[in-house]
């Protein structure tokens, strides 16, 4: 530790700090603009020039490092002439036009020209302009002459997203920020840019000019896709969405969203929003009120049980519904005696699973692995801010290996990572190729392996990667999960990691995935599980957001005799009876259980729209009306107490969760193929954001 004196604060650092680390830690604010804590030090806007002791000038805070008995002022003369000066250079070819600006009262420049900017200018030549470019649908390069080349954004796309999209051309008062050769901006994690800018240069394109950052009111929520629990501020204006940042959480999603949880909003606001109850009458949808469709559906469901028995009623439940929605639902399906819940929608094997399946790590430690074998996904896709911390430590040189489709890794930059070893095989030869693994890996231990394989060139560079590292983790994505083989996957997975000291986990593909598992929203003993329940194993189905599309088995649910969708938007139109209006996740009260098992619960941050209801109470009242004991619910923290034994749980206790499996390990032979779910198909809400579907990424997965 290196300590050194900060107006006259005295403060210990780590050795090779700098004195902008040391300022903050002292809570001493130094003015800047290129500096960010997650990116790499440029030192190129100068504003951050601090009066250091014995130094003949001024030295920029961010790039100077700290040496024992250091004395650094901020305030005297020679540190505010200093910045003075930087801020009249900045200012000289500034647009200075705040008045139209979108950045508005959140930028950076406009508040340090305050303190440091001069009442006047004493430059009189004309400004420079510099054209605006489209690089796409999300973010907006309209005003690219409010650049000052901090090059944040620039230093964002290599070290974060691991693309580099923007850079630097020219030289001087020419110098521009663009893409290269007319591209666009496709990085899933883009939207970052636009918050870590410091003036008006990159906007949201979908927000611009729609309401001012004093207009809108700022409410804490949690993301409802991925499994990473991302933490957000939602911003509302008239009782609606306006826009979506990020909550800084460090054990979580850091400063960071995905572009999914920034810009679906949108579909809160469209046109598919189901507003009001509605009944299908001679093949006519027509709108009722709540009490006419609720006694529609009581009355259904109660001639369903009386001519063909409780078991041929079901419930449809997605992984993105909050723990409460999918405990009343449990609750509500159980109580009419029937065992079929299911919320496995995209899995082909539906073995029970000995325990609840989980990411096996905190979500930070992903930022710490010095090995790692990803099985079965699509990583920066399927899970962009794991893949974000999984890039962080290969850049600190961590081996990241995988066993994959060519499909899911077209090429080395596939994952924006470096990757020190990959197998690329067809979904149906996965289990031989981790065989292969498990081959070279008792070759090197010198033990037996658990099946034959083959120690090719590639297996054995994984497994040599894996001994060969302290903090390592084998990680099983989507594809893995929803594998027609999974179970054997797994159990190839955990002798791989018994043999390596690897922590072995799923990357858990949905918001709520965890939470589902944990609440039993699976069938009980010999219920029918999703897919047979699509394959017309049902009389009556209830659907809880989700819309089983045509890439399921023949023309699921076509033989029901009654299908109630709950859901925020007009779906499944084409099978439903009944459809009930139900509140997204902005609109209600709720929780998510994270891939580590935290949970998080979340506050509406609106009203719901037209008649739409929390879809906890709509099943509350479902069941009451259906006679189901249940106890009288009054809010949705009374229900998550009672679905998770506690009155204000923070996370799963670790003795729920669980990876291990009693399979005996063996490898399965023949074809086998898995769902392809795109980045902006995952869930109802990001397939009807129209700017997410523009993006060159919902092409490319619709094109799949």
């Amino acid at each position: 530790m290196v300590e050194i004196e900060i107006d006259g604060k005295k403060v210990e650092v780590l050795e090779g700090s700098m004195v902008m680390h040391a300022a903050e830690k002292a809570g001493t604010y130094i003015p800047h603009f290129c500096y960010h804590k997650k990116l790499s030090i440029a030192a190129n806007c100068r504003m951050c020039l601090v009066d250091v002791e014995k130094a003949p000038k001024p030295m920029p805070a961010c790039a100077t490092p700290v040496t024992q008995g250091m004395i650094v002022r901020t305030q005297t003369d020679k540190a505010l002439k200093a910045q003075k000066s930087v801020m009249e250079f900045l200012l000289i070819n500034h647009p200075l036009d705040c008045p139209i600006c979108d950045q508005g009262g959140e930028c950076q420049l406009q508040d340090l020209a305050v303190g440091y900017g001069a009442s006047e200018s004493r430059y009189e030549e004309e400004k420079r302009v510099v054209f605006h470019k489209d690089v796409g649908p999300l973010i907006s390069m309209e005003e690219m002459s409010r650049c000052i080349h901090c090059t944040r954004c620039v230093r964002f796309g290599q070290e974060i997203a691991g693309v580099m999209e923007l850079g630097m051309a020219n030289r001087g008062e020419h110098s521009e920020i663009e893409t290269f050769v007319g591209s666009s901006v496709d990085s899933e994690l883009s939207g970052n840019m636009i918050d870590i800018c410091p003036v008006g240069a990159l906007t949201s394109k979908p927000f611009r000019y729609s309401a001012r950052t004093w207009e809108l009111s700022r409410r804490k929520s949690v993301s409802p896709h991925d499994s990473t629990g991302a933490n957000l501020i939602v911003q509302v204006k008239n009782n609606k969405v306006m826009r979506v940042v990020p909550f800084e959480n460090e054990a979580v999603n850091e400063c960071w969203i995905a572009d999914r949880e920034r810009f679906s909003y949108e579909a809160l606001n469209g046109d598919q929003r189901l507003t009001k109850p509605m009944l299908k009458q001679g093949g006519q949808w027509q709108e009722v009120d709540w009490q006419t469709a609720l006694e529609y559906v009581v009355n259904g469901l109660s001639q369903v049980k009386a001519g063909h028995g409780a078991g041929a009623i079901g419930a449809l439940v997605s992984p993105h519904s909050t723990v409460e929605e999918l405990y009343l639902a449990g609750t509500l399906v159980r109580g009419l005696g029937s065992p079929n819940i299911d919320h496995r929608l995209r899995h082909q094997e539906f073995v029970a699973p000995e325990g609840v399946r989980w990411l096996g790590v905190p979500i930070a430690a992903l930022s710490q692995l010095q090995g790692a074998l990803i099985v079965g996904a699509n990583l920066r896709k399927d899970h962009p801010l794991f893949a974000q911390r999984i890039r962080q430590s290969a850049r600190h040189g961590c081996a990241v290996t995988a066993i994959t489709s060519v499909a899911m890794m077209k090429d080395e930059g596939a994952w924006a990572m470096p990757i020190s070893a990959a197998l690329l095989d067809e979904p149906g030869d996965w289990a031989a190729r981790l065989a292969d693994v498990a081959a070279a890996l008792a070759a090197e231990k010198g033990v037996t392996a658990p099946v034959a394989g083959q120690a090719s060139d590639g297996a054995r560079a994984i497994a040599r990667s894996l001994l060969a590292a302290e903090h390592k983790a084998i990680l099983l994505g989507n594809a893995a999960a929803h594998h027609p083989q999974a179970s054997q996957l797994l159990a190839l997975c955990q002798w791989i990691g018994e043999q390596t000291g690897a922590a072995v986990g799923y990357l858990t593909e949905a918001a709520n995935t965890v939470g589902a598992q944990l609440l039993g929203a699976l069938p009980d003993g010999n219920g029918l599980n999703a897919a047979q329940m699509l394959d017309n194993g049902l009389k009556a189905a209830l659907l809880l957001n989700c819309e089983p599309g045509p890439d399921t088995a023949g023309r699921p649910l076509m033989g029901c005799d009654m299908v109630v969708t709950l859901s925020p938007f007009k779906a499944n139109m084409d099978v439903s009876d009944v459809l009930l209006p139900i509140a997204p996740f902005t609109e209600t009260s709720g929780t998510f259980i994270n891939a580590e098992g935290r949970v998080q619960s979340f506050h509406a941050v609106v009203r719901p729209l037209g008649e739409a209801r929390p879809a906890w109470k709509v099943l509350r009242v479902l069941a009451d009306m259906l006679g189901v004991t249940q106890a009288p619910f009054d809010s949705s923290q009374e229900v998550l107490a009672q679905a998770l034994g506690s009155a204000a749980p923070t996370e799963v206790a670790a003795d729920r969760l669980s990876n291990r499996t009693l399979m005996t390990v063996q490898v399965p032979s023949g074809a086998a193929t898995v769902p392809v779910v795109g980045i902006y198909q995952l869930d109802g809400i990001v397939r009807r954001a129209p700017s997410l579907q523009l993006t060159a990424d919902a092409r490319e997965g619709a094109a799949a």
